[in-house]
């Protein structure tokens, strides 16, 4: 592992420790892609973005960030554009485009994020209802049991947030895959990332009681078990905006994030 140079701001990507003693420098440097590509860059830094461990607000520095990962710094810089492109860090009003920042979480963006996912896994669902008998009655078994699995996460006790994510993960990802084409799937690949991150942050205080959203998904597996394309697409969409709605009423409580 690297050497860890002395943190020059609380404010910079490279230098401000989230959980516990550890920081984003330790996190860069123990998956440091060495000679790597703009990819493999990029999702490293998306995957720190997406669970917290470079905060919203923080800066985002091209020169420490390939120090921190051994690279040079065009991988980098291309990473880095491609993060901007999608909304994962932002460059600051007036300032070099260098002079980037993690995205903050803010309501207008949860409330335009969840709705796209919901768009384009509500087609995923429409499509799934259209499956043969055979097939979608072996779907409907398994998001049966993968939202039985996420109810039971939800009323363990103590909470492990992060399995419960995950368990609602699993059963929306099988449910993208059961007919999606490769358009699809690239589409939700992009975005839905950006959602995870205020699901993951918000999570929670999002748990307190979960029987809306079991409900909410067994509206979906009822549709799609019954051919009802209209339906499977609807209750979808109505899952992901009750799931924006919630989030956004705690960021109002809670207050967005990353915002100067």
């Amino acid at each position: 592992m690297p050497v860890r140079r002395p943190a020059s701001s609380s404010r910079t990507a490279a230098a401000r420790p989230t959980r516990g003693t550890r920081s984003p420098d330790d996190d860069l440097a123990a998956d440091a892609p060495h000679g790597s590509r703009p990819e493999q860059v990029y999702q490293r830094l998306r995957d720190l973005i997406v669970q917290g461990l470079l905060a919203p607000g923080s800066r985002v520095v091209e020169t420490e960030v390939a120090t921190r990962l051994g690279v040079s710094r065009t991988p980098v810089r291309e990473a880095l554009q491609r993060l901007q492109q999608e909304g994962f860090v932002v460059g600051a009003p007036g300032a070099q485009q260098a002079r980037l920042t993690v995205a903050p979480l803010t309501r207008a963006d949860v409330h335009e994020l969840l709705n796209i996912v919901g768009e384009l896994e509500g087609l995923g669902a429409r499509w799934a209802a259209a499956l043969e008998t055979t097939e979608r009655s072996v779907l409907v078994a398994d998001l049966r049991a993968l939202n039985s699995e996420f109810h039971r996460m939800g009323s363990a006790m103590p909470l492990d947030h992060s399995s419960l994510y995950e368990a609602d993960e699993r059963l929306h990802r099988k449910l993208v895959e059961a007919s999606a084409g490769p358009r699809l799937l690239a589409l939700h690949d992009s975005v839905k990332p950006q959602a995870e991150r205020y699901i993951r942050m918000y999570i929670s205080m999002l748990t307190s009681d979960i029987r809306a959203s079991v409900a909410e998904h067994d509206a979906i597996i009822a549709a799609i078990e019954d051919g009802d394309a209209d339906a499977a697409q609807v209750a979808v969409q109505t899952n992901w905006r009750h799931a924006a709605e919630r989030i956004a009423k705690v960021i109002e409580v809670a207050g967005e994030r990353g915002s100067w």
